[in-house]
């Protein structure tokens, strides 16, 4: 369950309200339509090294393996960085959230509750973490699977007024929006543009599934099969989300506007323009829990990176205190204390804040990908010299090398153009083009800085090692038991 919530979160739930004031409905769905693409090509590319070394890393110690530890290094502070900004993100959605019943008490009040509740859960340890996230997740899963069907009935006239709405918003305002009033075919292509940002944010996480085989049970015949259903998620929950949303409301709808004070989820919007009573407020209550949910994982999986980094010595060593449970408290606090930069919703709309800090995941959730992607066509490349037959991995697709080269052209491009927007005539904001590109100034900062300071060289593709560790994993494999009735079956078919 945990697997399958942990692909939902503030990115569908409230980040498709700046999507479709961008991109119109049609626009916002191609968006998150060719995002998918792309998740899908990195999934099954780290999805082939993972299942056939499901070593602790994941993804960091892999690049040390067959790309050069300096990029090692680099990717796993990016990573690291990627989800201890991530924290404060889903902090200031939940202030946004919360402002629906109450926007005359300050946001500060809202980050502090949220804070509290993040902290804690994480302070408890992997267990309470576990049990809490399970039920958070359970209840993003029922929402999201709730909320598409609720709308495919209010779109065929299950509302207060018995109208029919189908689709209408498409050809009224439009499929598409004309971004900043640019006309024709090039207001178009810069909406679709202005979504793939927000829609990357959207998907942030979904490679976590495969990063964390190194601690799952038999993870060469598991993973694969998650791996193989990732396409599911991706079609269920986004592309059939931001279709209902397109469907229910219109892109010209003021209450999209993230940067206003009345800013709300569009399923909200939705709900409230069916006039269905009191399920608009149990609604924004669930979205909340995905908020918590998402930054109390977000500081998990920050503070576990940068003890890993830690335990590679790419950090300094104090991050490997614990408990005597084994809790990386210093860790915790540490990448807890970036959650304090939620606290400049205060002095500007939880929405600005908001959208400033996804760009800023987005980026290097992007860069993350696009290490991946790197590290596999080294790995390939390696699995060609040595004459390993790919066949014989535990998981394997024909679609490669091309899915990988998709993948690290696509989203090297992206972030490239991220903030193409501010260059605009009488566009320009500084903080945009800093939240936008700081990354991409300090990730070649960063791997140059290691190249020089551990003084290696790239892993050439004949000293690649593909031996180490895998006598254990191939000991460590079973096969498992066949599902005993049809639930069985279902269950792990789902899972």
């Amino acid at each position: 369950m945990i697997s399958i919530g942990g692909v939902i979160g503030t990115g569908l739930f409230v980040g498709t309200a700046d999507s479709l004031m961008y991109g119109g409905p049609v626009g916002m769905l191609l968006g998150y339509i060719v995002m998918g693409s792309i998740v899908y090509c990195v999934m099954i590319t780290l999805g082939e090294m993972v299942a056939f070394l499901p070593i602790p890393g994941g993804h960091i110690k892999l690049a040390e393996r067959f790309v050069d530890p300096a990029f090692s290094f680099t990717m796993g502070w990016n990573y690291c960085y990627s989800w201890m900004i991530t924290s404060p993100t889903e902090i200031s959605a939940a202030a946004l959230l919360i402002n629906y019943w109450n926007q005359t008490v300050n946001n500060s009040v809202w980050v502090v509750m949220c804070l509290v509740v993040v902290l804690t859960i994480n302070m408890l340890g992997a267990g309470a973490y576990g049990e809490a996230e399970f039920i958070f997740a359970s209840i993003k899963v029922i929402t999201i699977t709730g909320l598409i069907i609720l709308g495919i009935a209010i779109d065929l006239g299950a509302n207060s007024n018995h109208d029919r709405i189908g689709f209408r918003y498409w050809k009224n305002p439009g499929p598409f929006v004309q971004y900043d009033g640019i006309e024709g075919a090039k207001g178009r292509f810069l909406g679709w543009c202005a979504v793939l940002m927000q829609a990357a944010f959207s998907f942030i996480g979904t490679e976590i599934v495969a990063i964390a085989a190194g601690e799952a049970k038999n993870p060469r015949r598991t993973l694969p099969k998650a791996i193989r259903r990732v396409y599911i998620r991706i079609l269920l929950f986004y592309i059939g989300g931001t279709l209902v949303i397109g469907l229910l409301v219109p892109s010209n709808n003021p209450l999209l506007k993230l940067t206003s004070s009345t800013a709300r989820s569009p399923f909200v919007i939705a709900i409230e323009a069916a006039g269905i009573k009191y399920l608009p407020s149990i609604v924004n209550a669930c979205l909340l829990t995905s908020a918590w949910s998402a930054s109390s994982s977000d500081l998990y999986t920050a503070s576990r990176a940068i003890y890993g980094l830690a335990a590679s010595r790419n950090a300094p060593k104090f991050f490997l205190k614990t408990t005597r449970n084994g809790l990386p408290y210093v860790a915790v606090l540490f990448c807890a204390s970036f959650s304090l930069l939620a606290f400049m919703a205060v002095s500007t709309s939880a929405g600005s804040v908001f959208l400033w800090f996804s760009n800023m995941t987005a980026v290097a959730g992007l860069m993350t990908w696009f290490g991946i992607s790197v590290t596999y066509l080294r790995f390939y490349k390696g699995m060609q010299v040595q004459g390993i037959d790919r066949k014989t991995l535990p998981y394997y697709t024909n679609l490669q090398p091309y899915a990988a080269w998709w993948g690290a052209v696509s989203t090297i491009t992206i972030c490239v153009f991220s903030g193409w927007y501010v260059f605009l005539k009488g566009n320009w904001s500084t903080v945009t083009f800093v939240t936008n590109y700081i990354l991409l100034i300090t990730w070649p900062i960063l791997y140059i800085g290691a190249l020089f300071y551990y003084g290696t060289k790239p892993v050439t593709a004949e000293d690649m090692d593909f031996t180490s560790d895998l006598a254990q994993i191939l000991a460590d494999s079973y096969e498992e038991l066949p599902p005993k009735n049809k639930m069985e079956a279902f269950w792990q078919w789902l899972m």
